[in-house]
């Protein structure tokens, strides 16, 4: 009888061996690339590049594509991109609401960021600009806020080219006295609001959080009126404008990613990022030098807890 229990015990062992490794040799479900995209700031590149990283410990292929805000969802509705980690939903343009209605972009949830946007100016600012923060005070003293190459206008650096054209889209509808100036990179800008801030000179940015500036720098962000639900950046008139719809940020894939990686589907899901966990690694990579892998592998080091839950929840 003892023999027939042992051996009884051994093939229960067995078959959940057995049943483990069958579950683990199902991941990856494919072989190919999944196409994980990458915006240009650092933080959408810390909660890529963990969520790409996570991926890996799974088995999967992963490949990193540098693509933009905007041109990036048509890659993602026709399958030549799999996965996007932040999709700031004030910042989509036309094509991604279609997408997502057809079910050619799928949202898996929101990250777990709050963000904010809009213009940003250092508190010395107000002295020169009477009634600040207020965005009235604008029309009154572009002066404060221009440049030899804008003058009498003001000078308004906005988001790089390829991110959309919601503050020009603003200033022309209200006729703000203003030169929306693109800026060449985030990384550009930070360091030009920098200088300005170290020299007293006059700077107004568009800019969002979480983001490590906002640790290094004291900065006022100017106030719009209030709106009921949502905020209708394309119509704006003077003296009632409200601003920036402010976003959620969503986490997106593919269309087909479900039916061919369900594991990292499920996974992906589950992912998610702080406010606080993303600014202290934007602040190590963009204020501190330290290099962007090694920041990501410290906080697997640091959070394994959490991401292997997530990692355990999809696998089963």
């Amino acid at each position: 009888m003892e023999k027939i229990l042992n051996a009884a015990r051994g093939a229960a062992v067995a078959l959940l061996v057995s049943g483990g490794a069958a579950i683990a040799a199902d991941v990856p479900e494919s072989d190919d690339a999944i196409k994980v995209i990458l915006n240009d700031w650092t933080g959408q590149h810390v909660s890529t590049k963990i969520a790409g990283e996570l991926l890996k410990k799974m088995g999967y292929n992963i490949e990193y594509v540098s693509a933009g805000a905007l041109p990036q969802h048509a890659g993602l509705a026709q399958g030549n991109l799999h996965f996007q980690a932040e999709v700031w939903t004030n910042n989509i343009g036309d094509l991604y609401p279609k997408a997502v209605e057809s079910g050619d972009i799928v949202v898996l949830g929101d990250l777990g960021l709050e963000p904010r946007e809009g213009w940003i100016y250092p508190p010395y600012m107000e002295e020169k600009c009477p009634g600040l923060p207020g965005y009235q005070a604008l029309y009154d003293c572009a002066q404060a806020f221009a440049t030899a190459e804008t003058f009498p206008n003001g000078r308004l650096i906005t988001y790089p080219a390829d991110w959309g054209t919601r503050s020009r889209d603003i200033v022309a509808g209200i006729e703000l006295p203003y030169n929306a100036v693109a800026g060449g990179s985030e990384g550009a800008m930070m360091a030009e609001l920098q200088s300005a801030y170290a020299a007293g000179d006059p700077i107004l940015m568009m800019i969002w959080q979480p983001h490590w500036i906002f640790a290094d720098l004291d900065l006022n962000w100017v106030e719009w009126n209030p709106v009921e639900g949502e905020c209708v950046e394309e119509a704006q008139e003077r003296d009632t404008a409200c601003g920036f719809q402010q976003a959620s940020v969503e986490k997106v894939v593919w269309g087909g990613f479900e039916e061919k990686w369900p594991a990292a589907y499920k996974m992906l899901s589950l992912y998610s990022q702080t406010n606080e966990e993303q600014n202290a690694a934007i602040l190590a990579v963009d204020n501190q030098g330290r290099d962007l892998d090694e920041v990501v592998a410290e906080w697997l080091a640091n959070n394994e807890a959490k991401w292997q839950r997530w990692i355990d929840e999809a696998m089963q």
